[in-house]
């Protein structure tokens, strides 16, 4: 019997934890969410909306086991921490835990660490708590919410549309990128011109006419401004100003998905993904340890220990010069802030001693959070900004140059930032130059650029809709359901991207936009405050919702499905596109009177011969569409493989070679082929 049992989200932190914690203590893994909303009940909701929304809870399947084994541990120990993460939703998996294993307020603690450090962990254990209901409430209600219009629209979707699904955050961000691709689209470009004058060691723009703006519309304009131009402009003035430029925040979800998106070229799913393994632990030579903290956070706050560490690092390491002060948040912080910002659990971790230790990808990402955290208490940097205007008869050319002066922040930041110099030469108020380079160009305004998943992350965060945490997954989601396209790192909405955010707009307008899901998160923060009633909320909602979906399903006209130019060989009307259950396929137009369906001839793609029987070993899909190698002589032979085989038969044991991660090994046995 273990006297304390620790209950984590994820295996691979269990045995780190269990280190710090020492032999009192079995340290054991929920492997995430344990029990989600049923299907049951009014439109397959789980929800009893009638009665103030009572949540229908099942286990999730493949969790039986986990959850026999957990109830076996919960018996055999004394006292119980739940250990899950630091933000709602890892309070309601707490939540979840305390209700499903039967435990009371007399046999448990809530435990909430930011890093898995044994410093950490250990205060972390000094300082528990109980379960914070209102933490729970905010992120059932979210998960309601997102239930019940998930599921509403996604029905009417597919009953009215091409589309497969719609979602309360997702929606309103494809919402986005169609505006934006419209804007593209209505966008007519303006034609202007600029002059420039080119010197010996730097250039002039035209900037103003009599000092005041000029702007030329057309080769007739920019060619009378030249022939109102001499050889000689004379330096009407010299503004020098020194100008800091001031030090980064450290990291909170949202930039880092954004910084990660532009300079390693990491998607936002990628980046949380590869996160989540620094936060949980890395296997050092001596340590198994986090090397970051907690990575859903929209704080920038710094513990005052890391703080106070990175300081002297950087005077030790920089000189005191290179000491800045602490970043203070600028907006009021609410619940899902209270940890830190993102940051290497400690800055004496640096970059290249950890190296060996890392994949790539991990690396690259450790690396920029380092030096991010480290940036982020360095000065400024400073730069000597220097405005340069020349007169030539009454026409002002602009002439800027830029001097770093002070690196600052940027000897260690340096690589993520643009930095380049533009010196300018020394020169004298009423200095006359000459020059009889004088060049124009043509230009046309360019329209609005389309969404990388940098710039939509950074504009969902701006409108306040759904969660940085949440952010890697509506970027996935819409890639995935076919909604938008990739173009050069942009989004661009499919067809059927158009159609589901028209219909939704035909009848849900008024909920589907951005204010009103802005809106919507404020609520979830006021219910995780405890400033207001989750029932109350979820009904208003309701109530205004419900009619709209029953009004679309009898007003939304459906898209009728796509003809084929074929005619059915039964009845003669057109065969069309429709969709299944297992995809599309095409079928008689006149259904039901006709249910003539056409058998698809797909296409065949043998693999090698079959070693069981006289059969070829062919590509094939599952019903879940997952591609495996089978016998096609199958039911008879059910020869099968998930990995590819390579038609040779296994030294040792004679059965099939296969192709797995760029190796060639034995489906039965150990044996790898050199």
């Amino acid at each position: 019997m273990h006297q304390n049992l620790v209950i984590v989200e994820s295996p691979s932190k269990s045995k780190t934890i269990e280190k710090y914690l020492g032999s009192d203590y079995k340290v054991v893994s929920s492997k995430g969410h344990i029990r989600d909303l049923s299907t049951k009940g009014k439109y397959g909701l789980g929800i009893d909306v009638e009665n103030d929304f009572k949540p229908d809870y099942i286990t999730i399947k493949g969790k039986k086991t986990v959850i026999t084994d957990l109830k076996k541990d919960v018996k055999n120990a004394e006292f119980i921490y739940l250990a899950t993460d630091p933000d709602r939703e890892g309070e309601a998996i707490s939540w979840h835990l305390y209700d499903c294993l039967g435990l009371n307020d007399k046999n448990y603690e809530r435990v909430v660490f930011n890093e898995i450090t044994k410093n950490a962990v250990l205060e972390a254990f000094k300082h528990s708590r109980k379960i914070d209901q209102n933490l729970v409430n905010s992120q059932e209600t979210r998960r309601m919410l997102d239930r019940i219009i998930g599921f509403r629209l996604s029905k009417l979707m597919q009953a009215k549309t091409s589309g497969s699904s719609a979602g309360r955050v997702q929606s309103v961000a494809l919402k986005l990128i169609v505006d934006r691709e419209r804007e593209i689209e209505a966008f007519k470009p303006e034609e202007y011109w600029t002059i420039s004058a080119n010197f010996a060691s730097f250039k002039a723009d035209l900037d103003k006419y009599n000092n005041q703006d000029i702007k030329l519309e057309n080769e007739d304009a920019a060619n009378e401004v030249l022939n109102n131009l001499t050889a000689e402009f004379q330096i009407s003035s010299i503004d020098k100003k020194s100008k800091n430029r001031k030090s980064p925040t450290p990291f909170i979800t949202s930039t880092l998905q954004q910084v990660a998106s532009n300079k390693l070229n990491m998607s936002a799913k990628k980046t949380m993904s590869i996160a989540q393994k620094l936060y949980e632990g890395i296997e050092l030579e001596n340590e198994t340890v986090g090397l970051i903290t907690y990575m859903r956070t929209d704080s920038i706050r710094l513990s005052n220990e890391f703080i106070s560490a990175t300081q002297n690092y950087i005077k030790n390491e920089f000189g005191g010069d290179y000491v800045g002060s602490v970043k203070v948040s600028k907006k009021t912080e609410n619940v899902q802030d209270a940890h830190e910002a993102i940051r290497p659990s400690s800055i004496d971790r640096t970059p290249l001693k950890v190296k060996p230790y890392l994949t790539a990808d991990e690396y690259k990402l450790y690396r920029l959070i380092y030096n991010r955290a480290l940036a982020s208490l360095m000065k400024d940097a400073k730069t000597d900004n220097t405005v340069i205007i020349l007169d030539n008869n009454n026409y002002q050319f602009k002439a800027t140059g830029q001097i770093l002066t002070f690196d600052g922040y940027l000897k260690v930041y340096g690589d993520y930032e643009d930095t380049t110099n533009e010196k300018l030469p020394e020169l004298t108020g009423n200095e006359i130059l000459s020059t009889d380079d004088i060049t124009t160009e043509q230009h046309f305004t360019k329209p609005p650029a389309r969404y990388s998943e940098a710039k939509l992350i950074k504009e969902l965060e701006e409108l306040g809709i759904g969660r940085p945490s949440t952010y890697a997954t509506i970027m996935d989601t819409i890639k995935t359901r076919g909604y938008v396209k990739i173009e050069e790192k942009r989004f661009i909405p499919t067809d059927i991207g158009i159609e589901i955010t028209d219909k939704l707009q035909e009848c849900f307008s008024h909920i589907i936009n951005v204010k009103y899901t802005a809106n919507m998160e404020s609520d979830l923060d006021k219910i995780a405050d405890g400033d207001i009633n989750w029932v109350k909320v979820l009904r208003e909602f309701y109530d205004e919702f419900e009619p709209s979906v029953k009004d679309a399903f009898t007003k939304m006209t459906k898209k009728p499905p796509e003809e084929t130019g074929e005619l059915c060989p039964n009845c003669g009307n057109a065969l069309v596109i429709r969709k299944g259950r297992y995809g599309s396929f095409t079928a008689c137009s006149n259904y039901p009177e006709c249910k003539y369906v056409k058998a698809e001839q797909k296409e065949i793609i043998e693999v090698c011969n079959c070693p069981n029987c006289d059969g070829k070993i062919i590509e094939r899909k599952s019903k879940r569409g997952k591609l495996f190698y089978g016998c096609n002589n199958y039911p008879k032979c059910k020869t099968a493989y998930w990995d590819k085989p390579v038609g040779e038969l296994c030294p040792n044991c004679n059965s099939m070679l296969t192709i797995k991660k760029d190796q060639v090994k034995c489906s039965n046995c150990d044996y790898i082929k050199e």
